[in-house]
């Protein structure tokens, strides 16, 4: 009887599984999941994993790792009722994805996963998600829900705060950056998008972190909310079409939040006509976004309207973003002569090279002076090319510093972030 007690002690229990077609094909994935999980996982195939999750030991099971490649996509329908078992059981589902396709990825996080890790492993990334999955989070939100009626009564008295757009604790409006591509292709949602998640990180561990809001005001085709993965509303239609009826709670209401972090206005859900506002309502959203946030990044449609000039003349930083090309170069010189025609601040932009060439390559970096030279501006910024991981990570709606966080590009913006926050805090002093 002892005995057989401890020899049933030595053998952990499991707590993870890895489930795919072949987990050999996945090696990154075992070692991690040795290096996190030591003995206690195991590995199943998908067929396998409905039998397992109907024994007796898959009540101990904490999380399982699904790892899907682009092979397994003409099996959606059992991939999704692996999920929606493991879901049944209280399972934590934590997906890994190898060249999978966005439309494929998309369905199988409605489906129910809890959390997505793109394959090559990045570091650190696969334990995060495990951490993140193991925070007893929804017993905290089950309890505070339950909470909510013995709450109401007082509630008159003392009313909470409004989830997204309260007051910025500084004694100023918000810095209000605006980025706008001279042509398709520029990288300027990707710089808007990761440039605002950098800055809400951007703080240092003994300050408060910043507060930022993300304007997409290509009400055309802006694509800010599949960046971010996030749903487009349809009260963003119509805060925009009666700005004068906005408030702090109807502008609340209006944004969508990345991981409680980042607070977005996305495009609206339909493709609007860019004249649909005028530019005080856009002087409103700004001034709005600027009264709750510390910055306020405006992504603007490459189209020049009316409202433009009203984003031109807030803006306290102006990103131009362009590429060593003749569209970028013709674009910029009819720009040029567009603002100066009508006597607008054309000095207020700053131009960021995107895609440069790299530090060794000499022919590359007389190119960027000749076209400086030749256009009479300065090229403030120059980011590198970020390669596949850029489209892989805006398929996958998740900053660079979440899916590739070593990129080239993501460190380059990462600097741009730190160096706007450390001349914003000069500004407070």
């Amino acid at each position: 009887m002892t005995s057989n007690e401890h020899s049933s002690a030595e053998v952990p229990p499991i707590l993870a599984c890895t489930i795919s077609r072949d987990v050999q094909n996945f090696d990154l994935l075992i070692e991690d999941m040795e290096d996190i999980m030591g003995e206690a996982w195991g590995d199943l195939g998908f067929t396998d994993a409905l039998a397992y999750f109907q024994q007796p030991d898959a009540a101990q099971l904490e999380f399982v790792a699904l790892a899907v490649d682009h092979e397994d996509e003409q099996n959606l329908p059992a991939l999704g009722e692996v999920i929606a078992a493991a879901k049944e059981r209280l399972i934590k589902v934590i997906l890994i994805t190898d060249e999978v396709t966005p439309g494929a990825l998309h369905q199988l996080l409605r489906q129910g996963a809890d959390e997505f890790v793109p394959y090559p492993l990045p570091d650190g990334e696969l334990k995060a998600a495990i951490d993140r999955v193991r925070t007893p989070e929804p017993k905290v939100l089950e309890t505070a829900a339950h909470e909510e009626p013995a709450a109401a009564a007082p509630a008159a008295a003392t009313p909470e705060p409004e989830p997204a757009a309260r007051k910025s604790n500084h004694h100023r409006e918000g810095v209000v950056i605006a980025v706008q591509g001279l042509a398709g292709g520029t990288g300027a949602t990707t710089l808007a998008v990761n440039l605002g998640w950098e800055l809400v990180n951007a703080a240092k561990k003994k300050e408060t972190p910043p507060r930022v809001c993300l304007l997409d005001l290509d009400l055309q085709f802006g694509s800010v909310s599949t960046f971010l993965d996030l749903p487009r509303r349809e009260v963003v239609y119509e805060l925009l079409s009666d700005t004068e009826a906005m408030d702090d709670d109807i502008f609340s209401q209006a944004l969508s939040g990345f991981e409680e972090k980042l607070y977005v206005l996305t495009a609206p859900v339909d493709i609007l006509p860019l004249d649909l506002v005028e530019p005080e309502d856009i002087e409103r959203v700004i001034a709005m976004a600027r009264k709750h946030y510390d910055y306020v990044i405006v992504d603007l449609p490459k189209t020049l309207v009316q409202w433009s000039e009203t984003v031109l003349h807030a803006a306290h930083v102006y990103f131009a973003t362009l590429e060593l090309d003749m569209r970028s170069a013709q674009n910029t010189l009819r720009l040029k002569r567009a603002l100066q025609s009508e006597g607008l601040p054309f000095d207020k932009l700053r131009f960021v090279l995107n895609r440069a060439p790299k530090f060794t390559d000499l022919n590359g970096k007389s190119r960027v002076k000749r076209l400086a030279d030749s256009l009479d501006i300065k090229i403030d910024i120059q980011l590198p090319d970020g390669g596949k991981q850029i489209t892989q990570s805006g398929d996958h709606g998740t900053p660079l510093a979440q899916s590739a966080a070593k990129n080239p590009l993501r460190k380059e913006i990462a600097k741009l972030a730190a160096s706007l926050h450390k001349l914003s805090g000069a500004d407070d002093k």
